[in-house]
């Protein structure tokens, strides 16, 4: 199954992401990534959703978002078309042995240190998708003591905003 991103521009209002995942469980639709945040505008929140399925399940995934009463506009961000980054926050063990190859790597993945004590390092890690899912599987050989990600934030790249999306 083929992953795809859509962003949906719905009324700021009490209720509607709980409308949204709702329809995502009924119609049995998969959430990867789920991401809310405010808008330009106190009038809109925008929701991020990462799903998979082939081109008809995206499509019939579209036209029951645009069912929704508060849903403005919908659209899909196509990977080679926007700016997509994910944050991470990884807790690792703090141990003499592994310090320096935790740190090497930190650094070859672009990553901060955030937290430093004797027993554990709070590590930020912001990219996208593969970057983050890489840098897990490395630190998989240390000890992660947590994690904690945000879910996919993207934009489509130029000057084409999702408010002037219209279903077709």
């Amino acid at each position: 199954m083929k992953r795809f991103t859509v962003a949906i521009l719905v009324n700021n209002q009490l209720g509607v992401v709980n409308r949204v995942t709702s329809m995502f469980r009924r119609r049995q639709f998969n959430i990867h990534s789920l991401t809310v945040s405010e808008t330009e505008t106190m009038d809109f929140s925008r929701i991020t959703i990462q799903s998979e399925g082939d081109d008809v399940v995206k499509q019939q995934l579209i036209n029951q978002l645009y069912k929704l009463p508060d849903v403005s506009s919908v659209k899909e961000l196509d990977a080679r078309e926007a700016v997509t980054r994910e944050l991470m926050l990884i807790k690792m063990r703090n141990s003499p042995e592994s310090r320096g190859e935790i740190k090497s790597a930190i650094e070859a993945f672009e990553g901060k240190i955030l937290d430093y004590t004797k027993e554990s390092l709070t590590i930020q890690m912001v990219g996208d998708i593969q970057k983050i899912d890489n840098f897990v599987n490395l630190m998989k050989d240390y000890e992660i003591l947590e994690i904690c990600r945000t879910g996919v934030v993207s934009l489509e790249r130029g000057a084409s905003v999702i408010r002037h999306v219209t279903q077709l």
